[in-house]
């Protein structure tokens, strides 16, 4: 049968159509499912849907994102505008005075809905190319770099930049967060500044210590993230040094600092009796690296990093030492204890545990712990002579501190504090209520059989 004239007009066309098609590397679909994708905004012209993303909070932008790719590409495209950078990225991260808890909260939570809809849409591409577009975006604002912001102290910008990577890297596998660890570490050049802080003699370098702390605070270990992640990204600050390095380091990043100007206080811990709040920041981290979460660290490394951090930059007054093996817990604190008994250094020891208990009564802390500690100590002695010993040493440490602050007393060397008199004063009722708590559980044995 021969095709009529209208049917053979009507099938060239279609042949035209797809080589067209051909030519043009694409079929006539794509488009069509790429406006079928934008929904109802396909009738707008790029420039108004720009425009109504003016009207939309960050969240319902990040909601938006997650319509379909093509809404996701445009979003991407809008971000980067100037238009969209001005609208998204706040800079008002300081005052003349440290923002009010209401405005730093709200930028705050704005960084946070942001670093949400950056996440949902850079879902589909690979962890080097995610964090490449989000330097780029992010690259214009000064206050998010190391050495940014001209008063630091006084700027949220760290902080910001901190809870919006929390954001951004929730759920990632440990490989992706090593590889953005690592893309923060080159690109602030971490690497030789903590070389020149841990180098160089302390104080020295001022105010790159005080950056490098602010930086790992607010931005590595953002505040309110989960225990697992502040042990991964401490852990990450941490293990390319040698121990030394680490234990400045620590210091560095939780030690005390001057409430004047926010610098390291590195005399804190060798010219006198320090308090809890000097020393927590350090204690909370000895935790957070002898924890579960912290899976490269065996009890062996944080003791001896303990034992490192204590003679930063110079050995530390006793007290000290017992106050931050307090602070950091009961199994931290008989670690360490044991670790002196096992290795023989029984002197050392005694020392130490007469300082918990001078601690226990300066501090309020009930003094049974620490007779419970020394009990639970003498149970590491392998033979009676060595616990013995260990007990004769304990009370010839208490006996010769009184003996040495009473010479003191009498010597009439005081200060505007009378700190020589308080010192005998607390270390005579310490002595008194250990013993006190021992006699207690001796009777209460004896009654007991």
């Amino acid at each position: 049968m021969t095709s009529s004239p209208g049917n053979s007009r009507t099938s060239v066309p279609r042949q035209k159509q797809r080589r067209s098609s051909r030519r043009s590397g694409h079929s006539p679909g794509r488009d069509s499912q790429a406006l079928s994708a934008l929904g109802d905004f396909q009738t707008l012209p790029l420039e108004i849907f720009q425009m109504v993303l003016n009207y939309l909070s960050v969240k319902d932008i990040s909601m938006l994102s997650m319509v379909s790719k093509t809404i996701s590409g445009r979003l991407i495209n809008y971000i980067s505008t100037s238009s969209g950078s001005r609208r998204l990225l706040l800079q008002d991260f300081h005052r003349p005075e440290l923002p009010s808890r209401r405005e730093g909260a709200s930028i705050l939570e704005h960084y946070k809905a942001l670093g949400l809809l950056l996440k949902r849409c850079t879902l589909l591409l690979p962890t080097r190319d995610r964090l490449k577009y989000v330097h780029k975006v992010l690259s214009g604002v000064s206050c998010f770099k190391l050495n940014g912001c001209a008063s630091p102290l006084h700027c949220l910008g760290l902080q910001c930049y901190g809870v919006f990577l929390q954001i951004l890297t929730a759920g990632w596998d440990e490989l992706e967060c090593h590889r953005v660890f690592n893309f923060l570490w080159e690109l602030s050049n971490l690497a030789r500044k903590v070389q020149t802080v841990v180098s160089s003699k302390p104080g020295s370098a001022r105010r790159l210590e005080l950056r490098i702390r602010l930086f790992c605070r607010a931005v590595l270990l953002s505040p309110g993230s989960h225990r697992s992640d502040s042990a991964f990204w401490l852990t990450r600050i941490l293990k390319p040094w040698p121990m030394v390095n680490q234990a400045r380091l620590l210091y560095i990043i939780f030690g005390p600092v001057s409430s004047r100007d926010g610098h390291v206080v590195w005399q804190k811990m060798i010219e006198g009796p320090t308090d809890e709040t000097s020393l927590k920041g350090l204690a909370d981290a000895i935790k957070l690296l002898y924890g579960t979460e912290a899976r490269e660290w065996t009890a062996d490394d944080v003791i001896s990093l303990v034992d490192e951090l204590s003679v930063v930059p110079q050995e530390w007054l006793m007290e000290n030492n017992a106050r931050l093996l307090l602070l950091s817990g009961n199994s931290i604190c008989f670690t360490f204890l044991a670790s002196k008994a096992v290795n023989g250094r029984a002197v050392e020891l005694a020392r130490l545990m007469v300082f918990m208990a001078l601690v226990c009564e300066k501090d309020l802390y009930c003094m049974d712990w620490a007779v419970k500690m020394m009990q639970k100590v003498c149970q590491v002695f392998s033979t009676t002579w060595e616990r013995n010993n260990f007990l004769q040493c304990l009370e010839n440490t208490f006996a010769h501190m009184l003996m040495d602050m009473l010479q003191a007393v009498l010597a009439g060397e005081r200060d505007e504090e009378d700190s020589n008199f308080l010192n005998l004063f607390h270390l005579v009722n310490a002595q008194a209520n250990f013993h006190k708590e021992i006699l207690y559980m001796a009777m209460g044995n004896n009654s007991s059989t």
